[in-house]
């Protein structure tokens, strides 16, 4: 359960693969929220809602539920009310809190301390190291799950991708496959594009108030620009030759890992998530490098492809995850198995 779920965001796609993990585990599995394609809807969940949820709405949407995975509305305190109510109607029960943004990571949101809450019951996943020793401080104990990603992708259809944006066959195609929001750093990644020489695609929309400087940093644009959605994820990393992710701050970044499953090379920003996973072993370009990547494309070698796509594989597949899933529900008394 959710705010949203099965949309375009980034919990969304992680709470679909840990959907699949498990159903894979031997779980039946329905989804709550207030938005998106749900299996039960319940209005008051939503992050703009101005009322709470229901109680008798969410009592009823959680009553057959041997087990709720809380996707990030017990981390993030945008609809506050929404989480107050779901904490309340879990206490007790078997519940896994699976947190991608705390509070303190956001600068406005760094006052608000009632967020994680915590109870015997319950169990904390984290989706990273970083944030896992912040839990600890805090004198909460969690588990770090890398995402997981399908390791065997469907080839998108590059040309026909291409063709529906008027991109020629020759030029070059920069994705930055983001919501559009201060921390993702639009600026850079059109300061990138131009550098390289290519065309920049950005594939979200404007989130949290960004819709005017989002549209001064387009039009004064220093290369040609897409804004286009896309959603069929094989599509878009099939069209691009580079993905840009110039983040200031990232909870953990999935596209530089999808770049490596689908083998595209990968401009990143120097946020301290990033830093953790690329010390796995990614190599990766840095925004201050960018003769390296133009070199690069210039003779693509498919070995920096190749140890990028294993490095994946052996961190962040969905089996990967999926084990570790496993071994927490094994330990918690909670595998159906």
């Amino acid at each position: 359960m959710s705010f949203r779920l099965g949309l375009a965001d980034g919990v969304s796609i992680v709470a679909g693969s840990w959907r699949r993990a498990l159903e894979s585990l031997g779980f039946n599995t329905v989804t709550v929220a207030a938005e998106g394609p749900v299996d039960r809807v319940v209005p008051g969940l939503a992050l703009a809602a101005t009322e709470p949820p229901d109680a008798g709405d969410l009592a009823s949407a959680l009553a057959d539920a041997d087990l709720v995975v809380a996707e990030n509305i017990l981390s993030i305190p945008i609809n506050l009310a929404a989480s107050r109510a779901v904490a309340r109607e879990l206490r007790g029960r078997p519940a896994l809190l699976h947190h991608h943004d705390p509070p303190w990571q956001r600068e406005r949101f760094a006052h608000i301390d009632e967020l994680p809450p915590t109870d015997p019951a319950w169990r904390h996943v984290v989706i990273n190291d970083l944030t896992r020793t912040e839990f600890a401080e805090r004198g909460i104990e969690a588990t770090t799950i890398y995402n997981g990603f399908d390791d065997h992708p469907a080839p998108g259809d590059r040309d026909g991708t291409r063709a529906s944006l008027a991109v020629a066959a020759d030029e070059l195609l920069v994705a930055h496959p983001v919501r559009a929001i201060a921390r993702k750093n639009i600026g850079a990644a059109l300061r990138i594009t131009a550098v390289l020489g290519g065309t920049y695609w950005l594939l979200g929309e404007p989130e949290e108030g960004y819709d005017d400087t989002l549209a001064a940093l387009l039009a004064d644009a220093p290369c040609r620009v897409i804004h286009r959605a896309q959603g069929d994820v094989s599509d878009i990393y099939a069209a691009a030759d580079v993905v840009a992710f110039p983040s200031t701050w990232e909870g953990f970044g999935n596209p530089p890992i999808e770049a490596a499953f689908h083998r595209r090379p990968v401009v990143i920003g120097d946020y301290p998530v990033g830093a953790e996973i690329r010390a796995l072993g990614f190599e990766w370009f840095d925004p201050d490098g960018l003769d390296a990547l133009s070199d690069w494309l210039a003779d693509a070698d498919p070995a920096l492809l190749d140890h990028n796509e294993a490095v994946a594989r052996k961190h962040f597949s969905q089996t990967a995850m999926t084990e570790k899933l496993g071994r927490l529900l094994d330990e918690a008394g909670w595998s159906p198995r």
